[in-house]
Order: structure tokens, then C-alpha cells, then sequence
């Protein structure tokens, strides 16, 4: 094809050009999503996790009256839930925040990232 790679106009220049911006722009969404609180919670909120957009586990609080030292296994679920569910919204927060980036949105060929 001349002048052009697939469908795309301009040819290899151009999409090398789109795929460097298409980096660029996901090194801001990353930093973005680095500075994000996700929370989730269990137990009614008695045990509280808080992860960051870019999936690091920042916080966990858990109430004074959830703390029995008779039943550890029930307050091991309680966090469990509460991390999972809060790693899970980060994800899919990251996938909404990436996904509008990616190949399709952004016009270049799929496979490329």
C-alpha cells in the first residue's frame, strides 16, 4: 500500500507517531490513577480498605467492636472482602481509564500494545 500502513494514512511515520503519543498520554493516566483512593468496605463498614488507582494497598481500618479474639476467622474474611472488593473497583477503574487509550480508541492497529 502505498504511503500508508493498513489503513492507516500516512503510513509507518504516522503510526509510530500515534503509538509515541498513545504512550505518552498512558504514562499521564497511570501517574492519574497513582494518586486515586478506591474504598471498599465489609461487615457494614466495620472493616474499611483503601486501595490506590494504580493498585497499591493503602489503607485498612477496622472498628474496635469487630475485634473478637474468639472468632479471628471471622474478621480475616471481613478484611479479605474488603481488600478484594476494593482491588477489584481499582481494576476496573484502571480498565476504564486505559481502555479509552488502547488500540480502537486511539485509531491504531489492534495488537500493537
Amino acid at each position: 500500500m502505498p504511503g500508508g500502513f493498513g489503513n492507516m494514512p500516512g503510513g509507518m511515520g504516522a503510526m509510530m507517531k500515534a503509538a509515541q503519543q498513545a504512550m505518552k498520554q498512558m504514562e499521564v493516566v497511570k501517574e492519574e490513577l497513582a494518586k486515586e483512593r478506591i474504598e471498599a468496605s465489609s461487615g457494614g463498614g466495620v472493616v474499611r480498605a483503601v486501595v490506590s488507582g494504580g493498585g497499591e494497598l493503602i489503607e485498612i481500618k477496622i472498628a474496635r467492636e469487630v475485634v473478637d479474639p474468639d472468632d479471628v476467622q471471622m474478621l480475616e474474611d471481613l478484611v479479605s472482602t474488603a481488600v478484594r472488593d476494593a482491588f477489584e473497583k481499582a481494576n476496573t477503574l484502571r480498565e476504564q481509564r486505559m481502555g479509552k487509550l488502547l488500540p480502537g480508541g486511539m485509531g491504531l492497529p489492534p495488537g500493537l500494545f
